[in-house]
């Protein structure tokens, strides 16, 4: 079988199990190795072709990407192995955002072991132009969030309890309003965005208070995939207008 790199779901729950274990590489037989074995072989974004051959991600596979992802950290005494540029990316974030890399990677194994990311089918756009991502999250995240933000049913229910407190219907960001723009044809057209990033919030049950009205355009910037962020809050969009107005 032609040896598939590593993508950057699998070094994020990997380099995870590494900094878990002080940095240290673990063995192929250790529990933990075995267990991420089984669950890299698992996760949706992998083929099937790729999970019916049994060194696929196999726990010897798994425990030599811990030597990897160990050997990258710079304080490492020794020598470097050949891990390549997308392990010292991930190996860089976890130094560089701790507490979010690990959230995300429990985000991730709790999605698993729910059974919901094996449900949800990819979206369109948790990819720019059929490629992978560079985001801190991992492709799973994105295409977790992307669906809860499309699910009509969700969206219907954040517009009725807003009619109900006596709330607009308007972008929260740019306080655009379609009913305002377009009358008649512009009622209720709104999208809605997560305030709190998967990662952040954890994989629960996504509540009409948890999400934000956004138009289309700020929903797309909120969204846009930039210095390593895919995810922005809409507080965070309203300080970048300031600052570029």
């Amino acid at each position: 079988m032609v040896r598939i790199p590593w993508n950057r779901d699998e070094l994020l729950l990997a380099c995870a199990l590494v900094v878990k274990n002080g940095w240290q590489e673990l063995r192929q037989y250790d529990t933990s190795v075995i267990e991420l074995s089984e669950l890299l072989r698992s996760l949706p974004i992998n083929q099937t072709s790729s999970r019916r051959d049994a060194s696929f991600r196999s726990p010897n596979s798994v425990s030599r990407k811990t030597t990897d992802i160990a050997t990258a950290h710079p304080d490492h005494p020794g020598v470097t192995t050949r891990g390549g540029e997308p392990t010292r990316a991930v190996v860089a974030d976890f130094i560089a955002f701790p507490a979010e890399m690990m959230a995300a990677a429990e985000a991730i194994q709790a999605g698993i072991s729910s059974g919901e990311l094996h449900r949800i089918p990819p979206q369109p756009d948790e990819t720019s132009d059929g490629e992978e991502p560079a985001v801190r999250e991992g492709r799973l995240l994105l295409r977790w969030a992307l669906y809860r933000e499309r699910d009509r049913g969700l969206r219907d229910h954040k517009i009725a309890q807003a009619k109900k407190r006596g709330q607009a219907i308007r972008c929260e960001v740019c306080d655009f309003d379609f009913s305002a723009a377009y009358g008649d044809l512009g009622t209720d057209y709104i999208e809605v965005h997560h305030k709190l990033p998967l990662h952040v919030s954890g994989p629960t049950e996504t509540r009409p208070e948890d999400l934000a009205f956004l138009c289309a355009n700020c929903h797309r910037m909120c969204h846009r995939r930039f210095r390593g962020a895919s995810w922005r809050t809409p507080e965070s969009l309203r300080s970048q207008i300031r600052k570029s107005g």
